[in-house]
């Protein structure tokens, strides 16, 4: 039961960044104000950014498969949601008072991490101690 709770984890923080990657690749429109940007350059951005969230997501799809045998990758996926909840966090001081839109825009990126961090620790410590056993990597 343990392993299902964790791969719910990781299927939700998964599908939320599968979700913003093809929205931001495919409809950069809607999201080039909000990081105070326009036209062909910023949509270019936005679109860049989607691919980013798509790089992201390659050790977690390993993780939800399977978090135990796959246990580096959860662990990869782990920090990497902190040090996007870190780096947002970290750029947003950085950022001027006067900058409302683009401030709140990222003060979105970081709650969605900051949540994101909260399921993946849960699913590392549902699996922490079980180790894989040879049948296991039959999925």
């Amino acid at each position: 039961m343990r392993i299902w709770i964790a791969r719910l984890c990781i299927g939700i923080i998964t599908v939320w960044n599968l979700q913003v990657a093809f929205i931001f690749i495919f409809s950069p429109s809607r999201f080039v104000g909000a990081y105070e940007l326009s036209g062909t350059v910023g949509e270019a951005a936005v679109r860049g950014v989607g691919v980013l969230f798509l790089m992201w997501n390659v050790p977690y799809l390993f993780a939800l498969v399977h978090p135990i045998c796959y246990r580096l990758e959860l662990t990869l996926s782990l920090l990497m949601q902190f040090i996007g909840l870190i780096g947002e966090s970290y750029i947003l001081s950085t950022v001027p008072v006067e900058h409302v839109i683009l401030r709140s825009s990222i003060l979105r990126f970081i709650a969605f991490d900051g949540a994101g961090l909260i399921f993946l620790v849960t699913a590392w410590l549902l699996t922490r101690g079980d180790q894989p056993k040879p049948d296991m990597y039959q999925v």
